[in-house]
């Protein structure tokens, strides 16, 4: 960690230098956000504010953090390095030397000074306010200053209102507090629930956007982004397309021959549950690792296999945290008729479709 004042009045963390924000800084992370969903509520009419930002030029687009998760997403937002420098690649990893499953939301995992932390212990007043609660203590690590969830406030964590209680929050603050700097982070619950241009989703981003004018007009410098996309991932009739990791590797290989983890469990089981388009595969024997990839890569609904080496050069992630196989799921597939005992184990199921939305 490099956090310090700079020559020009700024602070220096993890090799980049950030200038100090004149007339106060608000960056919003509005989970979930493909542009399919700000497009489609801009087009329904709801959406002035985003729309004039979107007809002045001030869009940029912009590629997620591998794996596409909240907290990964998140912690590379307020860290500005990738999860192989801060080493958050998702909500679960295996502790090799345990052999136990691990959550990741503590921030002794964090590896980068944020942001946030660098301002504060420079001077700068700082707030955080996120809307579940466990990327909170990765947020407020090392921070001096708010740091708040709205779940933890006694928000409905399965509600719209969730985020709303956010943005809310966040133009309060900037009203009277005025931090110098502000994040503020919202819940993907909508998305997952509604795809774009439905009427739920369209008057959610009817909230997000009389917040975010609410927020331009403090004359605080406005960022808004999004930590992931959203992906439809069903067949026609809605049903959702898995491929079995687990009981695959188990039948064709042995079992206990490989332990699959999907880094995306968290305790918010209506999201998404253990269920993600990206897994990792700790092998037992590292001789089985070309054939395992071999046998993966021709799995119908798998887009690619990759070993570790290649998977953390080319999606940036931290090694000692990342399996012998890095799994990723083609969104095109068909059903596939795979279970165990006749119906799924949560354990060892990975999405390739959902009936509700998956991350992208």
């Amino acid at each position: 960690m490099d956090g310090g004042l700079t020559p020009r009045g700024g602070v220096r963390v993890n090799g980049r230098d950030y200038r100090w924000p004149r007339e106060g800084l608000v960056v919003v992370c509005l989970d979930g956000s493909s542009f399919e969903y700000v497009r489609e509520a801009i087009d329904a009419g709801v959406a002035p504010f985003l729309a004039s930002l979107v007809e002045r030029g001030f869009l940029r687009t912009a590629e997620a953090a591998m794996p596409t998760f909240t907290n990964p997403n998140n912690v590379s937002i307020v860290t500005g390095v990738p999860p192989a420098r801060h080493g958050i690649c998702g909500n679960f990893f295996l502790d090799r030397a345990s052999g136990q499953a691990v959550m990741m939301n503590d921030a002794r995992f964090l590896r980068a000074e944020t942001i946030l932390a660098a301002f504060s212990r420079a001077g700068a007043t700082v707030a955080a306010i996120t809307a579940k609660d466990k990327l909170r203590h990765l947020l407020g690590a090392g921070l001096t200053g708010l740091c708040a969830s709205a779940e933890q406030e006694g928000q409905a964590v399965y509600s719209a209102g969730l985020s709303e209680h956010v943005l809310r929050r966040g133009v309060e603050l900037a009203r009277t507090a005025k931090p110098d700097v502000m994040y503020l982070s919202t819940s993907d619950f909508v998305q997952h629930a509604y795809p774009p241009g439905s009427p739920q989703a369209n008057a959610f981003y009817a909230a997000v956007d009389v917040h975010l004018a609410a927020l331009d007009a403090t004359g605080a410098a406005l960022v808004v982004t999004a930590d992931h996309g959203m992906r439809a991932k069903a067949d026609a009739s809605g049903r959702a397309r898995i491929v079995f990791l687990q009981t695959l590797l188990d039948d064709d290989f042995g079992a206990e021959s490989a332990t699959v983890i999907l880094p995306i469990t968290d305790p918010y089981v209506a999201h998404h549950g253990s269920l993600g388009a990206f897994a990792t595969v700790y092998v037992r024997s590292s001789g089985s690792v070309p054939a395992m990839i071999a046998r993966l890569t021709v799995e119908r609904g798998v887009e690619q296999a990759l070993g570790r080496d290649a998977a953390c050069e080319r999606f940036d992630l931290p090694p000692d945290r990342t399996g012998d196989i890095v799994v990723c799921a083609d969104g095109d597939t068909r059903p596939l008729e795979h279970a165990v005992n006749g119906r799924p184990k949560n354990y060892d199921a990975f999405w390739v479709g959902l009936n509700l939305l998956a991350h992208a």
